[in-house]
């Protein structure tokens, strides 16, 4: 099992790999949908950014309450309902790096035995706030497969 600092440090390096992943694209390339039925590489970034503030709300929740409810987000109806496509890629990776720091900041402040408090989501039951900074590590690396997937199909 990770250490908190290890855990911490993943979080932190997640933009990086996003920024990677989309590193050089135009904006025609970003706005592209070269395979259908699958969001563009700037409605992935958005989708992400969007979702980081989902997850901050739950860990900062868990530190702050006692069992708080956490509540789900509905991914299509964001993708739908915020203009995805209109949206500045660089912005979207700026708010994810800035709110990654910000709440690493928090994070770095807790005790060890802070990383077993709980929270009760409203789809997925009790969750720890461990398993919540987990969920929120691992979002930017499982979408990297699907900007690749659409560079591929744009070259």
């Amino acid at each position: 099992m990770p250490s908190p600092k290890e855990l911490i440090d993943s979080y932190v390096a997640g933009p990086k790999l996003l920024r990677d992943a989309v590193a050089g694209m135009s904006r025609e390339q970003v706005t592209a949908r070269p395979i259908p039925g699958k969001w563009s590489t700037l409605e992935v970034v958005c989708h992400l950014a969007d979702f980081e503030p989902v997850y901050v709300d739950r860990i900062k929740r868990i530190i702050a309450l006692d069992r708080p409810l956490l509540m789900g987000a509905d991914q299509d109806l964001y993708a739908k309902k915020l203009a995805y496509q209109e949206r500045d890629l660089e912005v979207e990776l700026t708010l994810i790096e800035v709110t990654r720091r910000s709440m690493a900041r928090i994070l770095k402040s807790l005790p060890a035995d802070a990383f077993g408090r709980q929270g009760v989501h409203s789809e997925r039951g009790l969750r720890t706030l461990e398993e919540l900074l987990g969920n929120a590590i691992s979002h930017i690396p499982h979408h990297l497969p699907f900007i690749a997937e659409k560079r591929r199909a744009i070259a």
